[in-house]
């Protein structure tokens, strides 16, 4: 049988969030006994560029390689700094690309990235690396920001809507669970204009997933705890976030959806929002995941 994760591809830019990043990735790496490969991607340069004179392609190679040994350097230094061990990878180009290419090329079981907090009008738009990542990639991605407490795991939330892509999350936040030995809180939130479901009819839904997975820890003579909560708020992903925010959850399990193109690019979905608002950690799975 298969290990839930083998091999962590740790995105890196050096910056305070990426590093801050990497200690999620080591616990990741220690408790499902996985492997860390390290990427940094050097800056793109306009390929318009390339057809100018030799003189200054060759300057550009020159600057690449440059930025290249120096980011080497780097990742050997934080090795021996933190006594983390790491596979190094150097790539140029598109970082949001080249992350996704070297996750697929080295078959990555998950890619852990710094997410910094964005502006008004990033939030709009949506236009982080990171975001591109959640858009784009077919392998689950991690996502930390900085100043959090010492990495811990002991309490994951998982917010559900009923919709089938949820079985697959919830299969997710299962296998943490049980790695990390961790409490599951299951949250439905009803947003203000919301009244699709009546009382009655969402604890009859909550206690058919809690069943559900209560069956599954019965079958696995696991302890895991399982909770269930709804909560009220102006829309999904400020109650999202702000729930695991107030109280104090480790991390967030969350499924991204597909959109059409104006929807993604002017207002992002759910997931991508509570990466932009919340200070937990986010564990996003891609839709492509749902099939497999």
């Amino acid at each position: 049988m298969a290990k839930f994760l083998n091999k962590i591809l740790w995105a890196t830019d050096f910056s305070d969030e990426s590093l801050d990043s990497l200690s999620y990735a080591k616990i990741f790496a220690d408790t499902f006994k996985a492997k860390i490969s390290a990427l940094h991607v050097a800056p793109d340069f306009s390929p318009a560029l390339y057809d100018t004179v030799a003189v200054i392609q060759g300057e550009l190679s020159k600057r690449v390689a440059a930025f290249k040994s120096e980011a080497r350097i780097k990742l050997e230094d934080i090795q021996k700094t933190r006594g983390i061990v790491f596979d190094i990878i150097l790539s140029e180009g598109n970082a949001s690309k080249k992350i996704i290419e070297t996750a697929e090329e080295i078959g990555a079981d998950l890619i852990v990235m710094g997410s910094k907090g964005l502006s008004a009008i990033e939030k709009l738009f949506i236009g982080s690396v990171a975001n591109h990542v959640v858009r784009n990639t077919s392998v689950p991605l991690l996502l930390t920001k900085k100043g959090r407490r010492k990495p811990s795991m002991k309490k994951i939330l998982v917010p559900t809507d009923f919709s089938e892509q949820e079985d697959i999350e919830r299969d997710y936040a299962w296998k943490l669970a049980k790695g990390f030995d961790s409490a599951l809180m299951f949250l439905h939130v009803l947003e203000l204009h919301d009244y699709e479901f009546p009382p009655k009819i969402l604890d009859k839904m909550m206690d058919a997933v809690l069943d559900k997975l209560k069956a599954r820890r019965k079958k696995e003579h696991e302890d895991i705890v399982l909770k269930e909560d709804v909560t009220r708020a102006i829309n999904a992903s400020l109650g999202i976030a702000d729930y695991a925010q107030s109280n104090k959850y480790d991390l967030i399990v969350i499924s991204t959806c597909v959109q059409s193109k104006i929807e993604r690019f002017f207002l992002g979905s759910t997931t991508e929002k509570v990466i932009a608002h919340s200070q937990v950690p986010i564990f996003a799975i891609p839709p492509e995941r749902s099939g497999k």
